[in-house]
């Protein structure tokens, strides 16, 4: 391994951390915006052209606040739950596949941090610990309504967890990988596997949410009934850090779900090869990324248009539809699949 190599990745880490960043900041001022349009208002207008600034002034805001930590808490944990949240919600980033390689002085460089053979699985794991940032937080507040909202957020990622597992076990057996280049290459020379695996993506995408803590599914923050949630006690960056890392997960979620259904960085109905030749490989990488991020764009706006437009659910809706509706609908599409994919390789059995 040079030392080439390693700064190309630590170029790369600091690039993407800085997206997702700029992202999340603007992911805000976006919800807003999209709230004001659908109710018929203004959204922010007064920081800079249209409140093109406003983000910044929230972030100057928080930066500036008295940062209070509660003489009852448990102070090691109660910092240490928006920085566990925080970080589990970038390291996700590593395995996505952003774009195709470019070449930049004889060198040729991948636009992925890492290209792992479990990267699905990875995702996986970095996101089941995201949720004791939850825990720690509300726990360590030592308030009952904090630790009320941290119990629902453990309970309602968990079982959401279990459908969107199951949805990508049928995916995989579609695939054969668990690398997402590997997916993303597969999809460029044929159909999208949204098309393979239409019920697959709607629990996915289900589960996105309530992994999320997004509306319909965001009773860990449920103000009318838990006063703010799990992060009531916090001030500063400590909840900026858990409001970022909100927006971050719905990034990385856009992302995902464009990776893994809708051919990640592939430009629809453009032959790469012919257009690499054309136009150079890394404009052609440039361009597969700019796609990619289209894409995400769309799930983002998806994400703000549900939140104003459906009401949150009851916790036990919301427990009934993860277990006794998700679940079963995932097995089944598992069995579905698993059935097509014998058939299609060993033929009809009679």
């Amino acid at each position: 391994m040079d030392l080439a190599f390693i700064l190309e990745k630590l170029v790369l880490i600091a690039v993407i951390i800085v997206i997702s960043l700029l992202v999340a900041l603007y992911t805000t001022f976006g919800e807003r915006k999209v709230a004001g349009y659908i109710q018929d208002r203004y959204g922010p207008n007064r920081a800079g052209p249209g409140g093109i600034f406003q983000p910044f002034a929230d972030g100057i805001k928080l930066f500036m606040k008295e940062d209070v930590i509660p003489s009852s808490s448990n102070r090691f944990l109660f910092i240490l739950g928006p920085g566990i949240a925080m970080t589990m919600a970038m390291l996700t980033s590593a395995v996505i596949p952003w774009g195709n390689e470019i070449t930049i002085a004889g060198r040729t460089i991948s636009l992925q941090i890492a290209d792992i053979n479990i990267g699905i699985l990875y995702v996986f794991g970095v996101v089941s610990m995201g949720v004791y940032g939850i825990m720690i937080g509300g726990w360590a507040s030592n308030n009952k309504f904090s630790l009320l909202a941290a119990l629902r957020g453990a309970s309602q990622m968990i079982s959401y967890e279990l459908a969107m597992g199951l949805s990508i076990i049928a995916l995989l057996m579609l695939t054969g990988s668990l690398s997402l280049k590997t997916i993303v290459d597969q999809q460029s020379t044929g159909w999208w596997n949204f098309f393979y695996q239409p019920l697959g993506f709607l629990i996915f995408l289900i589960c996105a949410f309530a992994e999320c803590n997004r509306t319909p599914f965001d009773l860990p923050e449920a103000e009318s009934e838990l006063n703010q949630g799990y992060h009531q006690e916090y001030s500063s960056m400590k909840l900026g850090f858990y409001l970022f890392a909100e927006y971050v997960n719905m990034f990385i979620s856009s992302a995902l779900m464009s990776t893994l259904y809708f051919g990640g960085y592939d430009i629809p109905f453009v032959n790469d090869a012919s257009m690499g030749q054309s136009i150079g490989t890394n404009w052609l990488a440039v361009l597969q990324a700019v796609s990619l991020f289209a894409k995400v764009g769309f799930f983002l706006f998806f994400f703000m248009w549900v939140r104003w437009t459906i009401p949150r659910f009851r916790y036990d809706q919301l427990m009934k539809l993860g277990w006794k509706g998700l679940i079963p609908l995932a097995l089944f599409n598992m069995v579905i699949t698993g059935l097509i994919v014998l058939i299609k390789e060993n033929g009809w059995p009679f």
